[in-house]
């Protein structure tokens, strides 16, 4: 395989559209193109108004407008971008199964399947595919059978580079990521492509960072890796029940044990529960995977992490109720935050839907305001739980653009995203605002509890 050129990504999500815009920004002498089938959402990486972009990551906005128009390029002519690469990105969701053999844990691959059946059907000359979707193992087998079985006669190679990134921090990720791991086949020709990926990213990333492997234990690394950090969450979300029982603080707990070398710091902060496309996702195909082949005790093992998950957002909505003098019915709640996290505007697996989702079903009116989505996002959220029908759900929502009118009135705050402008808030005049007794529950340990208290808020937080 020649030096690479020109590269393909199929799929203009919060994955393929950073990935390739750092790729472009980093590697000027490189065309990449960016195709997807969303007409509206091309339209959005093609906009003038940078502030327009689909995806909503700190940074993204200068490195797509340094770089779009010059080598990355945005479109819906898939065939086309397909023909003229030499290495083709898959970058498409790979929701988990809501049908069939698998459902609710197993990965639904029928995106990466018409993917390739799209590259066989169009590539008339040798193309490296890499997958950059999180993928059950042994998917390349599967995707190697349908380009060597329904294509035109040509050789392709299948590589592994799953992503590592951190939403609301991807655009560092990229730029000097911890490692870049790329995985293949170990014989001359797979060697050769493994070797054109690594000069890829060679361009701005050392290369005792770029980490090579078969292509088999490329894709369960990025299952393992999602699993140990929800595994840390869940389990410092376990010992904040405890904590709360018992009257220790959680987050002297953490600090005490992220001081052991051995354990560190990061992902032991309690909180309503993880969200986002990955930990949750990730964590089922792997009890999926160990099912299929007889390892039922670490299925069961795996799963009970998904377990404290749901746990920790129900207990979070009970608590609300509880305190709440035992009914929220026809009391306005609001919810400060709908992201799943700071800094993006994904939302999906948002501790908020679950936690709205009880609050909803006692009754409750709920007022919403996030400074980066937008009220059809949360709408659909709702919707897609199938709890009530989407007038119920539209009855029960209210979405304000300005966090003050969202409180007004209100019996109680939820924190819900960890956004940092919660904290420049004039509290004093939420405060005044609001039912009394104002209550704030802090579902993220964004706030300072004892200033909350002095003004008169309840306040409650995990895990104290």
């Amino acid at each position: 395989m020649s030096k690479i050129t020109n590269i393909c990504c199929i799929g203009a999500g919060y994955v393929g559209g950073p990935t390739m815009a750092v790729i472009a920004a980093k590697c000027p002498h490189i065309k990449v193109t960016i195709v997807d089938l969303n007409v509206a959402r091309i339209a959005a990486w093609n906009d003038e108004n940078l502030d327009n972009l689909p995806v909503y990551e700190p940074g993204l906005d200068k490195i797509v407008g340094e770089a779009r128009g010059r080598n990355l390029f945005f479109t819906t002519e898939v065939e086309k971008a397909i023909d003229e690469a030499q290495m083709i990105f898959i970058s498409v969701n790979t929701p988990t199964k809501t049908y069939g053999l698998g459902k609710g844990k197993a990965a639904d691959l029928k995106y990466i399947e018409l993917c390739a059946r799209q590259i066989a059907a169009v590539a008339k000359d040798d193309k490296i595919v890499v997958e950059k979707s999180t993928l059950p193992v042994r998917t390349a087998e599967a995707v190697r059978s349908i380009l060597d079985n329904t294509g035109n006669g040509v050789k392709f190679q299948i590589l592994s580079n799953p992503e590592f990134l951190a939403e609301g921090t991807a655009m560092e990720d990229l730029l000097a990521p911890d490692r870049v791991l790329i995985g293949g086949d170990t014989d001359a020709e797979g060697v050769a492509a493994i070797d054109a990926l690594v000069e890829v990213y060679a361009n701005w990333i050392p290369k005792e960072r770029i980490l090579t492997t078969n292509v088999w234990s490329s894709e369960l690394s990025k299952l393992t890796a999602n699993a140990f950090l929800a595994q840390r969450v869940s389990s410092i979300n376990a010992m904040s029940e405890l904590c709360e029982k018992t009257g220790a603080d959680v987050s002297e707990v953490a600090r005490a044990i992220g001081m052991d070398s051995r354990i560190g710091p990061k992902f032991l902060k309690a909180s309503v529960g993880f969200g986002g496309s990955c930990f949750q996702k990730d964590i089922l195909n792997l009890v999926y995977i160990a099912k299929s082949y007889g390892l039922d005790e670490v299925a069961d093992y795996w799963e009970q992490v998904i377990i404290m998950n749901d746990h920790q957002k129900r207990r979070f909505a009970a608590n609300m109720v509880k305190t709440l003098y035992n009914t929220v019915s026809g009391k306005k709640i609001a919810f400060l935050g709908w992201a799943f996290k700071k800094d993006t505007n994904d939302t999906r697996e948002s501790a908020a839907i679950y936690v709205a989702d009880d609050l909803l079903y006692e009754q409750a009116g709920i007022a919403v305001y996030d400074p980066k989505v937008e009220e059809a996002q949360i709408l659909s959220d709702l919707n897609y739980l199938e709890s009530r029908t989407p007038e119920q759900n539209q009855k029960g929502i209210t979405v304000f653009a300005d966090p003050y009118e969202a409180c007004k009135d209100a019996h109680a705050i939820a924190i819900l995203t960890e956004w940092d402008e919660f904290k420049g808030y004039d509290w004093q005049r939420i405060y005044d605002n609001m039912k009394k007794p104002a209550f704030v529950f802090d579902g993220r340990n964004v706030l300072d509890g004892e200033y909350l208290k002095s003004l008169g808020f309840v306040f409650h937080v995990i895990g104290r």
